[in-house]
């Protein structure tokens, strides 16, 4: 299956759960996060999930962050150059949904990409090797290249891997996955 067919597929098959199932299998995917060997890392970036999108719920492993007094990071997308700005998440941080139904900060204090420790990284599909694909539009991949070598990619899925996902040369592979079930190194 090309990438266009599996994000299809990966789209229709989170459409098939429900918001019961979802919250679920969110909270199953926080419980097995805290099996991974990240947590001496400081700074942790998160997505916040796009609800129309039906995205693993990150809150809860919002929760265990703030629980272990993480520097948690947000991003606040520019879809007109096609880069992502990078928040420290305050008390005091207005989030609000964008045009395109993303949570960000509406403004704050940016962290360099050189500060991330640990990123948990949106997707639609994975496979054995770790490759992963999104949405498309590549806004992690070039955030991603800009991050120190030493940077930990954490990927959250509801399903299994694929056995193979075509890979382009811009792409950057996992350190690990979870899922409800277990986590997997790469």
């Amino acid at each position: 299956m090309d990438k266009q067919e599996l994000r299809k597929k990966y789209k229709e098959k989170r459409s098939r759960l429900s918001e019961a199932a979802r919250e679920d299998l969110s909270l199953a995917i926080a419980n097995q996060a805290l099996k991974l060997p990240i947590w001496e890392a400081n700074y942790f970036h998160i997505y916040l999930p796009i609800q129309d999108k039906k995205e693993v719920n990150t809150e809860y492993l919002l929760h265990i962050l703030q629980g272990k007094d993480k520097s948690v990071i947000l991003s606040k997308t520019d879809f007109k150059a096609l880069t992502m700005k990078h928040i420290l998440l305050q008390e005091n941080t207005l989030i609000k949904i964008s045009e395109y139904g993303i949570p960000e900060p509406v403004d704050g204090i940016e962290i360099a990409t050189s500060q991330i420790e640990v990123v948990f990284v949106p997707l639609l599909a994975y496979d054995v090797k770790g490759n992963r694909i999104g949405y498309g539009k590549g806004f992690y991949d070039r955030f991603l290249a800009q991050c120190s070598n030493d940077i930990i990619l954490v990927g959250l899925s509801f399903f299994k891997a694929e056995e193979r996902i075509e890979k382009n040369a811009t792409d950057i592979p996992l350190d690990f996955i979870v899922t409800p079930e277990n986590t997997t190194t790469f």
